[in-house]
């Protein structure tokens, strides 16, 4: 994935789109961030703590844009709204309801979960497999639902 910013922020650059380039760029200051907090730790950064990075940041910018919006300032939700789309450019296709409704009910049957004690087994299990997928919030509840709490 690193490869992929680095070409893409090439592209940008040369096609002179200045959001695109700004926010790529805001990508790679938060996975250098992440590599010295990993290195302090002696883990390495991998593609699933790329994407939960990403997805992060796409929540960061959704509060962002509501608040924004609720303020009035167009201009201010607008660049929300176009980075949030340059950053979800790089996460894999999220799954809809349907799948991620027959995802927890999998993660449920894997894990052998039967009581709401065993929750954090089966979330673990859900972005272990679909880390940079799924909302793990909704996911969460889902899964609280089907366990009967």
């Amino acid at each position: 994935m690193r490869e992929q910013f680095t070409s893409q922020l090439k592209l940008a650059m040369k096609a002179g789109e200045k959001r695109r380039v700004d926010t790529i760029r805001m990508i790679t200051a938060a996975l250098k961030d992440k590599d010295i907090e990993a290195r302090g730790s002696g883990k390495t950064v991998g593609a699933d703590d790329i994407l939960a990075l990403l997805q992060k940041m796409v929540k960061s910018r959704q509060e962002s844009l509501e608040i924004y919006e609720k303020a009035g300032r167009a201009d201010l939700a607008t660049q929300e709204a176009e980075e949030i789309a340059i950053i979800r450019g790089f996460l894999p296709e999220p799954l809809d309801e349907a799948a991620v409704e027959a995802a927890v009910a999998e993660a449920v049957a894997e894990t052998g979960a039967a009581s709401i004690k065993d929750m954090g087994k089966v979330v673990a299990a859900l972005k272990a497999k679909y880390a940079g997928r799924m909302d793990f919030a909704k996911a969460s509840a889902l899964v609280k639902a089907r366990l009967g709490a």
